[in-house]
């Protein structure tokens, strides 16, 4: 294992560690903190997730959402590869996909203008520290060559790192949202 892969390892064992303890003791305020920011993007195409173990719910800001425009949920194609984003409708039939998330019976896909991206870790750069499968980054990138895209990292406060070990591969975030509040990065100075 190489340095950077140790230091990126010890980095995700603390954010795991510290979602865990924000998970059981969440207010379950961030799904309205995050239909807040939402209600800005009416009718622009997004993708949220199904949350898995200690994944902060954005379930409620996405069935708001779905209200007033496309919303999808992330589907794994296989390994190396981006995502695909299959439409998502609340009570709509689903199945287990890989990692354990819930995909559509029967998907139809689109590609989403808005990402709300899990993930283990953040910084005040905007770094994103994920579960190390590359899929969002990835992803990010192929939606970003192609069209501005708006990526919304959706976390607990505690979540938040000093620096993250990232890579010249690891895409930005413009916008965290948690429980109590915004912070939009994209005013920041590069």
């Amino acid at each position: 294992m190489s340095d950077l892969a140790e230091i990126k390892a010890a980095a995700r064992k603390a954010g795991f560690a510290r979602r865990k303890q924000a998970h059981a003791a969440d207010p379950g305020t961030g799904a309205g903190v995050l239909s807040e920011v939402l209600a800005g993007y009416r009718g622009v195409p997004l993708s949220g997730y199904m949350p898995i173990r200690t994944e902060i719910d954005p379930l409620p800001a996405m069935a708001e959402a779905a209200a007033h425009g496309p919303v999808g949920i992330p589907v794994i194609i296989g390994a190396g590869q981006p995502l695909k984003f299959a439409q998502w409708e609340p009570d709509m039939p689903l199945v287990e996909g890989a990692f354990g998330a819930r995909v559509p019976e029967t998907p139809s896909f689109f590609e989403p203008e808005i990402l709300i991206v899990p993930l283990v870790a953040f910084d005040a750069a905007g770094g994103r520290l994920g579960y190390g499968g590359g899929f969002y980054d990835r992803t990010l990138e192929r939606l970003r060559a192609r069209r501005p895209t708006l990526a919304i990292g959706f976390a607990y406060r505690a979540q938040m790192a000093d620096r993250l070990p990232l890579e010249e591969t690891d895409q930005k975030l413009d916008i965290i949202v948690n429980e109590h509040e915004v912070i939009d990065l994209r005013a920041l100075p590069i």
